[in-house]
């Protein structure tokens, strides 16, 4: 497996860091929040001049209120920045339940129902490298407590299946494969276990599933994201402590998702999609779909959202909901409101009865990792200045574009919440975020240099694109779920 470091992001192959453009971009800031525009959306921040002086823009201050000094204090790890740019993984929900048509189930199947046909974790690993993905996230424990692994813990696991005569290990396969195929590899693993005899008894619980995660930290290499489930567990409490303690020993550089001490969070809907702005610092997270609970972290912190999405109405393979594949229409439109918004996309392919991907399910993963590369896979590199109040970014020759990607300098946080962008002394553009990068569709042009004015903070990099798309998709209806999915 690629380090994390290196790994790219969607939409563009490689980050902009990593990039060997003609020049090296330099980060430029321009005047503090208080005295810059709102250019559309809100903004707060401070940022710092490196070799110019910046001065004072001459229109209204952007609203503020909802972003005190704290929270544009804070500044992320370089972990957090090399999953943010990776931008886009594939989440894989596999296990007992796609034999059965459900989507969750209370632990009573029969492990022994488990029987893929013709599983290849590498078609998985291949199929998500090629659609663009970074990395890939499997459900090693759904709610019924299946295992996906050989664990010592639980007869309810592969070891009681008649896969691989009771010898295979998913997790293990699919690890594998991820390294073959340069991608993170993820696991899920989740708190609730319907299956679990000691689940009532919290502090039996818990020893249980620090054995649990303990397996999953030790045995599998290197982990890219750690993904907690909060569906279930309103109203639980934990030893998040002691779990915390199982990754931090053996799994430090793992994105820990939305739970205990979280590094990146739940975004808030299974839409995939984000709105203007987002925010990579928060004092909360939400638990679930199905509760207003929140956790409170006390604090301020830096946990950049993913937006998760399944490819079809359902998450695990079902028989019966073919009719519900997105689009490839839709599919942009979530990853415009995603990937192009600063967040991150987790889109999920549940494997079939096959252990594969369902063959119109690979087709469209890949249909849409070619129309991603299509439209932002050969970005134009502008020059960054400073001219007074505004950002130049400056093209070596006059340049064809449609579309324009803004990239922020999150070293010391996120400070971007008000951006305008301006063609030959028109706004063609506003916006609110910029964050780890930004999309705008700003017409057909053919521009020498544009210019940008912010509300605070650097630039990293500005990119232009050629596309053919004077719009970007907006989310279509999408069809309802079949019902009795839930046990």
């Amino acid at each position: 497996m690629a380090p994390a470091s290196q790994l790219p992001h969607a939409g563009n192959p490689t980050p902009a860091a990593d990039r060997a453009p003609s020049h090296t971009p330099q980060a430029v800031s321009i005047a503090p929040a208080s005295q810059l525009p709102h250019a559309g959306n809100p903004a707060p921040a401070a940022g710092r001049a490196r070799s110019h002086t910046p001065q004072a823009v001459s229109f209204a201050p952007p609203k503020q209120a909802e972003y005190p000094p704290s929270i544009m204090s804070i500044s992320p790890t370089s972990h957090q920045l090399a999953w943010q740019r990776a931008g886009f993984g594939v989440f894989c929900h596999f296990g007992v339940n796609t034999f059965h048509g459900r989507e969750w189930s209370d632990g009573t199947l029969p492990a022994a129902s488990f029987a893929p046909t013709a599983f290849d974790a590498r078609r998985w690993a291949d199929a998500a490298a090629e659609a663009g993905a970074r990395y890939l996230v499997v459900t090693a424990k759904h709610h019924d407590g299946f295992c996906l692994w050989p664990t010592a813990t639980t007869d309810y696991s592969v070891r009681s299946s008649p896969w691989r005569g009771g010898r295979g290990d998913v997790v293990g396969e699919v690890a594998e494969a991820c390294r073959a195929a340069g991608i993170g590899f993820g696991v899920y693993v989740s708190p609730w276990d319907r299956n679990a005899s000691c689940y009532g008894d919290p502090a039996a619980y818990d020893d249980f599933y620090v054995r649990q995660l303990t397996e999953l930290c030790t045995g599998y290499g290197e982990l890219f994201e750690i993904w907690f489930d909060g569906a279930g567990s309103e109203g639980r409490v934990y030893d998040w402590d002691r779990f915390m303690g199982v990754v931090a020993e053996h799994q430090p550089g793992a994105m820990v998702f939305n739970m205990g001490r979280p590094t990146i969070r739940w975004v808030g809907n299974e839409d995939g999609l984000a709105a203007d702005p987002v925010r990579y610092a928060v004092a909360h997270t939400e638990k679930s779909m199905f509760t207003g609970e929140v956790d409170t972290l006390g604090a301020a912190t830096y946990l950049p959202p993913e937006c998760d999405v399944p490819i079809r109405g359902d998450w695990f393979w079902q028989p019966d909901d073919a009719h519900t594949l997105k689009s490839l229409r839709h599919l942009m439109a979530i990853h415009y409101r995603s990937i192009g918004l600063g967040a991150g996309l987790l889109l999920n392919v549940g494997p079939d009865r096959r252990g594969l991907f369902d063959d119109a399910d690979a087709a469209r993963l890949a249909e849409f990792g070619a129309e991603v590369r299509r439209r932002f896979g050969s970005p134009v590199e502008a020059v960054l200045s400073v001219e007074g109040d505004v950002v130049v970014a400056r093209f070596a020759a006059p340049v064809a574009l449609d579309h324009v990607e803004l990239r922020e300098d999150l070293a010391e946080g996120q400070r971007i919440f008000a951006h305008e962008i301006f063609a030959d002394g028109v706004a063609v553009v506003s916006g609110g975020t910029v964050g780890v990068r930004r999309l705008h569709a700003v017409g057909s042009r053919t521009v020498r240099e544009l210019r940008i004015r912010l509300d605070a903070g650097r630039l990293e990099s500005v990119a232009a694109h050629v596309t053919g798309v004077e719009r970007p998709e907006e989310p279509e209806e999408q069809p309802e779920r079949p019902p009795g999915k839930i046990m």
